[in-house]
């Protein structure tokens, strides 16, 4: 299992950068749109 997950990452380095930072945007796309109701 372990050696399968290394496998992916090691194949899948270009675009693992770019889903971290999809990712982070869509948690900071969450929060602020979860919080607007109570600034308003």
């Amino acid at each position: 299992m372990t050696q399968e997950i290394k496998s992916v990452i090691t194949r899948s380095r270009d675009t693992l950068l770019a889903d971290v930072l999809g990712v982070i945007a869509l948690m900071v796309m969450l929060f602020v749109g979860l919080a607007l109701p109570g600034l308003i």
